[in-house]
């Protein structure tokens, strides 16, 4: 079999292919809503509801996707869950309601909550420590780069034939990608196309935990009673509100404030994710920087980013000083930047702190609870938009990003690991 120099990254830019389909199916629903809405007759309110139901089932499948990851392997249960969201998604051409809608938008969160999980488990088990927050930052920028090409396609769908056909485009794409995944994936160690060098550099970098003959697993209680874990999941709940809305509400909240219609969202809606994607790839870069430049640990380098995601997230809260809306686009951008700068550093913290055999699980633990303070957000935003506007909600994201900072400081403690020390540049 042929060698591939640098596998590691062709492994990492599969798993970011993923991500970016996996967001491109979700994302697809904000931007046709105008549309949907009028022509299925559905209100504010229960498009609320729609949204609630998927990041409910994701919420709750997150943990479950994590344990089915753990017991069945990358390859295979990532597998499983792409071919289930991209039927689901093209399933989404033939609702005729908001409650089947809302019943399909259900099962498709619960199939997508691999997502995160399956990358983070792929990045620990191709990538060294002082590499991993890297390789964390490209596969999640392919959550923004999924936002990104969403809104001018479906737009382009729309106009060209029906909000039914953007849905058939997004969801097809994902089963051409399992098919990838099934033939060129595969762990390090049964990989026939790695060197001998390269793998040899991926298990000299990686801690204990992660090494392939760690078998050890923590039950869930145990991870439960952890207090790491709660300063990580604490975070997420307080920070994934903010990552939700940019999903669901920007088109919406471009179409309620300004009055734009399907062509100038289009035209707009996807530059907020341009700077998710800047964010999460100099999130993962920054941590060596940190490192080098400070002297710090690894973790510390990880709180450092979260910080500077937290502190660019005051730009979203000014967004009701000014009517512009180029200004709140402007606003939104940083805010995108802000989140998966800070989301991006609490994921990785994950692969950090807990074993190769766990780290999915407890991710998809930490995954829940987060996308548990986003479903609740999203019903706040349903019933308090058409009263007292965005402006107010947006001020609560940068409260809650700034708290969720706080408590990434006081709450996670420095684990006393040999591989807590490596600099980036070792």
């Amino acid at each position: 079999m042929k060698i591939i120099k640098g596998l590691r990254w062709y492994m990492i830019g599969l798993v970011m292919l993923a991500t970016v389909l996996n967001y491109l199916a979700r994302n697809s629903l904000s931007v046709a809503a105008p549309t949907m809405m009028h022509e299925l007759n559905i209100t504010i309110q229960q498009y609320s509801y729609i949204d609630a139901v998927f990041k409910g089932c994701y919420t709750l499948m997150q943990p479950v996707a994590g344990f089915i990851l753990d017991f069945l392997g990358t390859k295979t249960g990532y597998i499983i869950f792409a071919v289930a969201w991209g039927l689901l998604n093209m399933a989404h051409a033939f609702a005729g309601s908001w409650g089947s809608l809302a019943f399909l938008r259900g099962a498709l969160g619960a199939a997508e909550a691999a997502v995160i999980p399956a990358g983070l488990k792929a990045s620990s088990e191709w990538f060294p420590a002082k590499e991993r927050s890297v390789a964390v930052g490209w596969f999640n920028a392919g959550a923004a780069i999924g936002g990104v090409i969403a809104p001018p396609l479906v737009a382009w769908a729309i106009l060209a034939h029906s909000w039914n056909f953007a849905f058939l485009i997004t969801g097809g794409v994902s089963l051409i990608w399992a098919i990838a995944w099934y033939k060129f994936y595969n762990s390090p160690d049964k990989h026939k196309n790695i060197s001998k060098e390269e793998l040899k550099y991926i298990k000299e970098g990686q801690e204990e935990q992660h090494q392939a003959t760690n078998n050890k697993r923590a039950p869930v209680s145990t991870l439960l009673k952890n207090r790491q874990f709660w300063g990580i999941a604490l975070p997420r709940f307080l920070a994934e509100p903010a990552w939700g809305t940019l999903n669901a509400w920007i088109p919406l909240f471009l179409f309620k404030a300004y009055g734009m219609d399907i062509k100038q969202i289009a035209m707009l809606a996807w530059l907020p994710m341009v700077f998710a994607d800047v964010g999460c790839i100099v999130g993962g870069y920054l941590p060596g920087f940190f490192q080098k430049r400070f002297g710090v640990t690894l973790v510390v380098s990880r709180k450092l980013v979260v910080t500077v995601g937290a502190l660019c997230m005051i730009g979203p809260g000014l967004i009701g000083l000014y009517s512009n809306p180029y200004f709140a686009i402007l606003m939104l951008c940083f805010g995108g930047f802000a989140h998966q700068t800070l989301s991006g550093a609490l994921i990785t913290l994950s692969s950090d702190l807990f074993g190769r055999n766990e780290v999915a699980t407890a991710n998809g633990l930490t995954g829940m609870i987060g996308w548990g303070g986003s479903t609740i957000f999203t019903l706040v935003v349903g019933a308090l938009v058409e009263t007292i506007g965005f402006s107010p909600l947006f001020v609560m994201l940068t409260i809650f990003e700034m708290l969720a900072m706080t408590i990434v400081w006081t709450v996670i403690k420095e684990p006393k690991r040999k591989y807590e020390h490596l600099s980036a540049s070792s």
